[in-house]
C-alpha cells in the first residue's frame, strides 16, 4: 500500500498536459501582429544595457574586440532563440517555457519553471524603474535623491535601499494600469519609444564612424603612455591590456561574451504572446529571430562607434556613450542620447511587466496557482487580476528594496528556463505522432501501428529498424535525455543536462587545474566528453518526427545540446549567496504547489473522471509507467 500510495503520488508530478493541436479558443484578444511582436521583442531586449554594458566590456574586460563578444553572445542567444521558435510554432498558447516543459517533462518542472519566470520578471521589472528613476533624477541634477536621503532615510544595508523610492513606484503603478488597458495599447506605445530608440542609436553609429578613429582598433604601449603622461610619472598597462584590437586575450573575449549574454535576455517575453498574436504559429518564430537580429545590429554598432570614438582605457563604464561625444567635441549629443536611454529604459521596462501577468495567468488557469488570477476582465481581454498583483508586488519592491544583490536571480530563472526549452525541443522531435488516420478515415494512435514486438537492441541504437518515430524509439531519445526521474522532489533531469552540469562545474570551477595538465582533471574531463558524446550519437541516430511546422530547429540534436551547455555554464558562474536566495524562492514555491497546486491542477480534475474506452494506452518512460510496471 506504501509503495502503490508513493507512486501515486509520484504520478503527479510527472503528469502532463495535452493540448488540441492548432489555435485553441481563448478569453484573451487576439490582436499583436508580427510587428507588434519584433517591437515587444527589440524593447525588452534592447534595453539601458545597451548605453551602459557596451563601456563596461570594452573598457575591463575586451577593448574593441568587443564587436567579437556581442556576435558570440548574439550566437548563443540565438539557439535558445531558435529553440522559443519551434516551441512557439508547435504550442501556440500563453505561458511560455512554463507551458512548454507541461506538455513534455511534467508539472512539478512546469511549476518550477514558471515560478521562476515570475521572479525574474518581478525583479527585472522592479530594477529597471529603479534605474529610470536613477537616469531621470540624474537629468534634472539628482534633486530627487537628495531631498529623499535627506528627509527619509532607510538605515538597513543589502536589504533596503538607501531611500524609498517614491517614483520608481509610481512608474510601474503607472505602466500597471496602461497594460491592464489591453495588449494593443501596450504595444503601441512599445513601439512609440523603440523606435525612438533605435534612431538614437543609429545617430550614435552614424556619428561614431564620421567621428572614430581607425587607430583606437590599434593602440600601442607608446599611446597609453601619452595619454597618462599628463597623470603622473609612472605607468603600467596592468589590468588595462597590451593593446590592440584584443588586448585582454581570447579570454578576455569570452569574459566578455558571458556578460554580453545577458543583454540578449528579454527576447522570451514574445513567447508569452500565443494566445494573443493573430497567427502565433508564424508570427511568433518570425519575431524571436528578427528580433534577435536588430537587437545583435544595434549592440554591434554601438560597440563599434564606441570603441572607435575614443581609447578603450579611457572609457568611462557608468556613462560611456556622453563620454564619448565628450571626447570628440559633439557634448551637446549627450542630450540625444539621454531621450535614448529614458526610452529604452521604458520599452525593456513594458517588456519585462507585459509578460508577467501572461505567465501568472496561464499558471493560474492550469490551477497550479490560486484560482482568481486567472479572472479576465471582459472589456479588454486582459488577465486583470494577475496583470495589478504583479505590478502592486513589482511596485512595492523598487519602492524599499536593494536590488543590486537579487538582479542574479534574474539570471538563474531565465537560463533554467532557456535549458529547458532546449530539452523540451529534443524529446519532442524524436516522439512519434499522436494520431494517423486509417482507411476509413477514423483517427487511431500510431503506437498502434507499430509492431508490439519491437525490441531494444544495442544494433538498434545506431541502426534503428523504422524511418519514422515509434514509441520504442521515442523511449531511447527520453532515456538518452533524462536521469532517472526521483520521486517527491526531482523529475525528468535529463542525463544530458547533469553531464553538461558536472562538464561546467570542472570548467567554471577548476580551469586552472585542468589547464595545468593535471591527470586527474584530464581523465574527469576525457570521460565526460566521451559519455555526453556517445548518448548524442545515440539519440542523432534515432528517427525524427516528420508532423509539419511552421519552423523546426536545424541541426539536431546538436544545437540544443549546445545551447543547454552555454547556459548552465553561465548559470554555474553565480555566487553561493545567490544561489542560496534561489533555494529560499524555491521552497516557497514548493509550498504553495503541494499545499494548493497539486491538489487543484486540471490534471487532478482529469484524472478524477473515468477514462474513455476509446482511449489507446499511451507510452511513455515516465515515473507512472515505472509504478505500473512494478505493482
Amino acid at each position: 500500500m506504501l509503495w502503490q500510495a508513493l507512486c501515486r503520488f509520484g504520478q503527479k508530478l510527472v503528469r502532463r498536459r495535452t493540448l488540441e493541436p492548432g489555435m485553441a479558443e481563448t478569453r484573451l484578444a487576439r490582436c499583436l501582429t508580427t510587428l507588434d511582436l519584433v517591437a515587444l521583442g527589440v524593447g525588452s531586449t534592447l534595453g539601458a544595457g545597451v548605453y551602459v554594458l557596451a563601456g563596461e566590456v570594452a573598457k575591463d574586460k575586451a577593448g574593441p574586440s568587443i564587436v567579437i563578444c556581442f556576435l558570440v553572445a548574439a550566437l548563443s542567444s540565438m539557439l535558445a532563440g531558435l529553440c522559443y521558435a519551434e516551441f512557439g510554432a508547435r504550442v501556440p498558447r500563453s505561458g511560455s517555457a512554463y507551458l512548454y516543459s507541461y506538455v513534455t517533462v511534467g508539472e512539478l518542472w512546469a511549476f518550477t519553471t514558471g515560478w521562476n519566470l515570475i521572479l525574474s520578471y518581478v525583479i527585472g521589472t522592479a530594477s529597471v524603474a529603479r534605474a529610470w528613476s536613477s537616469a531621470f533624477d540624474n537629468l534634472i541634477g539628482n534633486h530627487i535623491s537628495q531631498t529623499l536621503q535627506g528627509s527619509i532615510s532607510l538605515h538597513v544595508p543589502h536589504v533596503l535601499a538607501e531611500y524609498p523610492d517614491f517614483f520608481a513606484m509610481g512608474l510601474v503603478l503607472l505602466l500597471t494600469g496602461l497594460l491592464a488597458l489591453g495588449a494593443s495599447e501596450s504595444a503601441l506605445v512599445t513601439k512609440v519609444f523603440t523606435v525612438v530608440n533605435l534612431l538614437v542609436l543609429g545617430f550614435v553609429i552614424i556619428s561614431g564612424f564620421i567621428k572614430g578613429d581607425l587607430h583606437n582598433w590599434k593602440l600601442t604601449e607608446e599611446d597609453y603612455k601619452l595619454a597618462v603622461a599628463g597623470l603622473n610619472d609612472t605607468y603600467s598597462l596592468g589590468p588595462l591590456g597590451s593593446g590592440g584590437f584584443v588586448p585582454f586575450g581570447f579570454e578576455g573575449i569570452l569574459r566578455g561574451a558571458a556578460t554580453c549574454f545577458y543583454a540578449f535576455v528579454g527576447f522570451d517575453c514574445i513567447a508569452t504572446t500565443g494566445e494573443e498574436a493573430q497567427n502565433p504559429q508564424r508570427s511568433i518564430p518570425t519575431g524571436i529571430v528578427i528580433s534577435l537580429f536588430v537587437c545583435f545590429s544595434a549592440y554591434f554598432g554601438v560597440s563599434s562607434a564606441l570603441t572607435l570614438m575614443m581609447p578603450y582605457y579611457q572609457l568611462q563604464p557608468e556613462s560611456p556613450l556622453p563620454e564619448a561625444f565628450l571626447y570628440t567635441g559633439w557634448a551637446p549629443a549627450r542630450y540625444v542620447v539621454a531621450i535614448g536611454s529614458l526610452c529604452a529604459l521604458s520599452t525593456s521596462l513594458l517588456g519585462s511587466m507585459f509578460p508577467m501577468p501572461r505567465v501568472i495567468y496561464a499558471m493560474a488557469e492550469d490551477g497550479l496557482l490560486f484560482r482568481v488570477l486567472a479572472r479576465i476582465y471582459t472589456g479588454t481581454h486582459t488577465p486583470i487580476v494577475a496583470t495589478v498583483v504583479s505590478g502592486i508586488i513589482a511596485a512595492f519592491m523598487a519602492f524599499l528594496f536593494e536590488l543590486t544583490d537579487l538582479v542574479d536571480l534574474m539570471s538563474i530563472g531565465t537560463l533554467l528556463a532557456y535549458s529547458l526549452v532546449a530539452i523540451c525541443v529534443l524529446i519532442l522531435r524524436y516522439q512519434p505522432d499522436q494520431e494517423m488516420r486509417n482507411e476509413e478515415g477514423e483517427v487511431e494512435l500510431q503506437e498502434e501501428k507499430i509492431h508490439e514486438a519491437e525490441k531494444l537492441t544495442l544494433q538498434g541504437l545506431f541502426c534503428p529498424l523504422n524511418s519514422i518515430p515509434t514509441p520504442l524509439s521515442g523511449q531511447v531519445v527520453y532515456v538518452c535525455s533524462s536521469l532517472l526521474e526521483l520521486v517527491l522532489m526531482f523529475l525528468n533531469l535529463t542525463l544530458e543536462a547533469l553531464l553538461l552540469s558536472v562538464l561546467c562545474l570542472v570548467l567554471a570551477q577548476w580551469s586552472t587545474p585542468l589547464l595545468s595538465g593535471d591527470p586527474l582533471w584530464i581523465a574527469v574531463f576525457v570521460l565526460l566528453l566521451t559519455l555526453i558524446t556517445g548518448i548524442t550519437g545515440v539519440i542523432w541516430r534515432q528517427p525524427q518526427s516528420s508532423t509539419p511546422l511552421h519552423f523546426k530547429v536545424p541541426a539536431l540534436p546538436l544545437l540544443p545540446l549546445v545551447s543547454i551547455f552555454v547556459n548552465i555554464y553561465l548559470m554555474m558562474q553565480m555566487t553561493a549567496g545567490t544561489w542560496a536566495r534561489f533555494g529560499v524562492w524555491m521552497l516557497i514555491g514548493f509550498a504553495i504547489y503541494f499545499g494548493y497546486g497539486m491538489q487543484h491542477s486540471l490534471e487532478e480534475v482529469k484524472s478524477d473522471q473515468p477514462p474513455l474506452k476509446s482511449r489507446a494506452k499511451t507510452v511513455d518512460l515516465d515515473l507512472s509507467s515505472a509504478c505500473t510496471h512494478s505493482i
